[in-house]
Formats: C-alpha cells, structure tokens, sequence
C-alpha cells in the first residue's frame, strides 16, 4: 500500500515511517494539514494515517472535507486526543479507526494492515462509464466489449479518473498516483499517457463523432488538470 503519514511531530512520524517501510509498504510524510491538502494525500494515497492537532488544516476539517468530497480512502486516526467524544467526532468525521498516543507500533501496524485490507475488500470488482469497463484487480479495460491493450502506466492513470468520475484530477495528483509522493519530475510528463490512453480508448468508441480532442472521453480541463466524462 501507499501509506500517508499526517503528522507534525517528526520523532513520531519517523518511528511510524520506519514501522510502516519495514512492513512493505511505500510511506511518505507529510507535516501539517495544509501540506496534505496541497498534496491531496487523502485522495492519492491506499491509507492516511491521520493526526488532528495539526498546523494549518485541522485534522478533523481535513477529514469531513475528504468525505464530503465522497473520497472514500481507509483514515486512521492517530492523536493525543483519547476522550471518549472525542473518538466518537472522529468516527463521525469519516474515520475508519482510532488509535490513542501513546501506542504500540505493533498494535497500529495491525490495525493499518486490518483497515487496509477492510478497504481492499470494498472495493467494487469493476468500474463502469458507458461501455468503458475497467476491472480493479486485473486492470483489464474494455470499451463495447473489445479489450484494451494499456501500459500499467495508462491502467493507473485511467482507474483514477474513472474512480473520480465527474471531478478534475490534476496533473500532479496523477503523478502521485502513479510514481508516489515522492514525485519531484515535471508534471507535464502525464501529457503523453493522456495522449496515448485517449488514442486507445476513443478510436473503439463508436459512438465517437470525430477524433477532435473536444470529443475525447478524457477531457482537458483547461489550467487545473483532466476529468473522464460520462458520454
């Protein structure tokens, strides 16, 4: 999994890091809640590991914004904050558990790899916009029924669209998406992926009026990034 730490304090957010690499999984931290809203970790990442007295955003805002965005990723909340309202504001928030500090990085371990695989078990088998097929554990994509030859590279990209139907999703949250948090390359890279999966999916789409870039399934939102739409 792509494991996202939200945590201000970095002697804990080191020791969480180090914990959650040595399991197998990519980890990347971020310091405060205004970072991971600029980073859109909620959205990008497998599961946020989430502390609520943050700098900047607050973790709880943070949080009820993600789920009225209806972003559905698995959220642990890890604070300082034990008080039995204060767990219940943070179920009622959009978490998907909670852990009081101090822990035992054992227990939050277990619980990262319960939540996670909860959240794997939800998932839908397949995603679907019209004849556009996606399966979410094969990565196989068909559109009116004819398979789809895609990169891995052009199956991510497109499961993130789909999955966010209707929403812009930037080009660096794409990016993230695709090569992790630790991206620091040009975001104009996703161009060519966007090129290259509009070529294979439109030329199938007998529905499609010409091959004008307008009428692509993958639209270009002009300065903020790229959304799939429905016809």
């Amino acid at each position: 999994m792509l494991v996202a730490i939200v945590e201000d304090d970095p002697i804990i957010a080191s020791a969480v890091s180090a914990a959650v690499s040595g399991a197998g999984h990519q980890c990347t931290w971020l310091r405060d809640g205004t970072a991971a809203v600029d980073e859109s970790a909620v959205l990008t990442s497998d599961l946020v590991v989430l502390d609520l007295m943050l700098p900047g955003v607050d973790g709880l805002e943070l949080l009820r914004s993600a789920r009225a965005r209806g972003i559905r990723t698995p959220v642990i909340v890890l604070t300082a904050r034990g008080r039995t309202d204060e767990k219940l504001a943070a179920f009622a928030a959009g978490a998907d558990d909670h852990v009081t500090k101090p822990f035992e990085m054992d227990e939050l371990l277990a619980r990262i790899e319960a939540v996670g695989r909860r959240a794997g078990d939800r998932l839908p088998p397949r995603l679907e916009i019209g004849d556009l097929v996606l399966a979410t554990g094969s990565k196989k994509v068909t559109v009116q029924g004819e398979s789809v030859d895609l990169t891995p590279t052009e199956a991510s990209i497109l499961e993130l669209l789909m999955r966010f139907r209707g929403q812009v999703v930037t080009r660096k949250m794409l990016c993230e998406h695709v090569w992790g948090f630790d991206w620091d390359g040009p975001t104009n890279v996703i161009e060519v992926h966007i090129t290259r999966l509009r070529s294979k999916i439109d030329t199938r789409l007998r529905s499609k009026i010409d091959a004008g870039r307008d009428r692509s399934r993958i639209r270009t939102v002009r300065g903020r990034g790229y959304a799939i739409a429905d016809e």
